[in-house]
């Protein structure tokens, strides 16, 4: 289906309203991205961040009267000045697009995650079947990587683990192929758990061996290895939590932490002492192990 959409160049203070007053007008959707290259990699807890300069596009079927819709925008919004700009946007298959960009990834000298509808490039190796739907972690994303590469130095055999903020389970399911015996998947997001399942099946896990919780239902276990790929505000937060369920002498690793955030996310767990911290681009992972 073709599609227009509409740009409008604002500011921080005008952004909620436009945004609403477009969605009034008929808008499929609003989008808004930074126009001047400020970037927010990580918010405060509970806060929605916009940004200074706001670009605010909003898509709308190609049979739309443009010239009604302008006029209608700027009728609900009389005191911002607003510059409008149509735009065609070329009609393509996204999801094939996407599909075509996704490719395997190599995240050691065992572990390779492979999209599930590709051939594995080394058949003989660990081979993680992925489709992350619209779960996050596909392994592309340094935090992920970092984890995965963690995970492939490791001795996981009959280790029990849990993959906290699980995503898309990639994690979780790298661990059993590598031979961890369970793994407790926890996401406060339900698609994450939907994701997480199915990817399980895809390479062949048993369903037991992967249960998914939201949080609230996740039971509370003592695991050989705790992973956490999430963000530096919540592994604050939750430190007590996490190092409550790993026993003595297992392992922690965490990641979603920016290298300016390492120093406060290892500080919140002082029951464990820490390795050099890796990092790739401007991301870290912490891992350590439980000493008392």
């Amino acid at each position: 289906m073709p599609w227009l959409q509409l740009i409008i160049h604002s500011t921080r203070a005008q952004a909620s309203a436009i945004e609403e007053a477009l969605m009034d007008v008929g808008a499929a959707s609003v989008t808004l991205q930074d126009d001047a290259d400020q970037p927010i990699l990580e918010p405060a807890l509970g806060e929605t961040p916009l940004w200074d300069a706001t670009r605010i596009t909003g898509l709308f079927e190609a049979d739309i009267n443009t010239k009604a819709v302008s006029l209608e925008l700027l009728a609900q919004l009389p005191q911002e000045p607003l510059n409008l700009k149509w735009e065609q946007l070329e009609d393509k298959d996204w999801e094939r697009e996407w599909m075509a960009s996704f490719q395997p990834i190599c995240c050691g000298e065992r572990l390779w995650i492979c999209p599930s509808w590709k051939e594995p490039p080394e058949p003989e190796a660990v081979n993680l079947m992925l489709d992350p739907g619209l779960a996050f972690g596909t392994g592309t994303h340094p935090t992920t990587f970092l984890c995965l590469q963690w995970l492939d130095q490791q001795s996981l055999e009959q280790a029990a683990l849990v993959d906290f903020g699980c995503g898309s389970g990639i994690l979780g399911i790298a661990a059993l192929l590598l031979g961890a015996k369970q793994v407790i998947g926890v996401d406060i997001d339900p698609q994450a758990l939907l994701a997480t399942r199915e990817n399980a099946g895809r390479n062949g896990l048993a369903a037991d061996a992967m249960p998914v919780f939201l949080p609230k239902d996740a039971p509370q276990t003592s695991v050989d290895i705790m992973l956490a790929n999430i963000l530096a505000g919540p592994l604050v937060e939750l430190a007590p939590l996490l190092t409550s369920q790993v026993r003595a002498s297992g392992l922690l690793c965490l990641s979603g932490i920016l290298a300016s955030q390492a120093d406060a996310v290892m500080s919140a767990y002082p029951a464990f002492d820490f390795d050099p911290v890796a990092q790739k681009e401007e991301w870290v992972r912490l891992t350590g192990r439980k000493v008392r």
